[in-house]
């Protein structure tokens, strides 16, 4: 459950970063690629303190978070890089 939540969370975060870049784009042509790179670097920052709550807090080890890691960041990493390609 808490994968699922954290997959929505970084489609969420994906769209609104989206959305402003698409404010901006009229004025700042490379908005869409700046907004990309930015949501790429916060969301594995975020993934990554997931990780490490998991493993500090939780009790897990590294080898069981890392997989739930690279899928977190992958998916909408993916999607990102996908949508950012698509409206340049």
């Amino acid at each position: 459950m808490r994968t699922i939540l954290f997959l929505t969370a970084g489609l969420l975060l994906l769209a609104s970063m989206l959305v402003l870049a698409r404010l901006f784009v009229a004025h700042y042509p490379a908005a869409v690629t700046w907004a990309g790179a930015g949501f790429l670097a916060l969301w594995l920052l975020i993934c990554a303190v997931n990780m490490w709550v998991g493993v500090a807090r939780a009790g897990y080890s590294v080898g069981e978070e890392l997989p739930i890691l690279l899928l977190n960041f992958a998916v909408p990493a993916a999607i990102g890089v996908l949508l950012a390609w698509k409206l340049r």
